[in-house]
């Protein structure tokens, strides 16, 4: 009873640093003057797609930006033009599933989603990681990354529970001064292979 006592102690205290922090880092990117966060988010798309993960990917798994994310439309509309299969989430919040669809254009993008973020339809084919091998590449969206790869989301463990099936290259986006030392972390929590900010573009696991 005791250990089981210390174990709820440990993941009230994980979930409290991240809390902190979460909000901490919520509160300084919306405080970003629009101009400063249009011309890093330019320079990190730049870098998205000089990768050469990127370039060597058929599958390229994103996410359609909220308002204070690293917004990478641009790189949405690249990835189609250059003929890549682009895929985005869907999230269920009754057992906080999610799973991508593949898109032909933005404008599949047609429903509101659980939190108001634009989705695609169901009837879109849906990418399947465990049966299909073409090379991947997920982006992932945080608040902060440390310098390992580790991330502070948005503390709903979507990402979470879909990265243990993913076998392509995890890349994390975030501003420079939202990569900290050391975030706090659980046992399931995964890193990020690639790290990329406004400063460039840092390789965390080499596979």
């Amino acid at each position: 009873q005791y250990m089981l006592a210390e174990i709820f102690k440990n993941m009230y205290e994980l979930r409290a640093k991240k809390c902190r922090l979460r909000e901490r880092y919520i509160n300084i990117r919306r405080s970003l003057p629009s101009d400063m966060k249009k011309e890093r988010d330019n320079k990190i798309c730049s870098f998205l797609l000089s990768l050469a993960s990127y370039r060597y990917s058929d599958i390229i798994l994103m996410y359609f930006p909220c308002k204070d994310e690293v917004d990478i439309k641009s790189v949405i509309i690249q990835a189609l033009n250059d003929g890549k299969k682009v895929a985005l989430p869907k999230c269920r919040k009754e057992d906080r599933s999610m799973q991508f669809y593949f898109i032909n254009s933005l404008n599949d993008l047609s429903q509101k989603g659980a939190f108001g973020i634009p989705e695609p339809s169901e009837t879109l084919p849906v990418y399947n990681p465990a049966s299909d091998t073409r090379p991947a590449v997920c982006i992932i969206p945080a608040i902060v990354y440390d310098k390992e790869g580790f991330r502070i989301g948005y503390g709903k463990g979507f990402y979470d529970r879909y990265l243990p099936s993913f076998s392509g290259t995890k890349i994390g986006l975030a501003y420079n001064d939202f990569i900290i030392d050391k975030v706090p972390r659980g046992k399931y929590d995964l890193s990020a292979d690639v790290l990329i900010t406004e400063k460039g573009i840092t390789a965390i696991n080499t596979k």
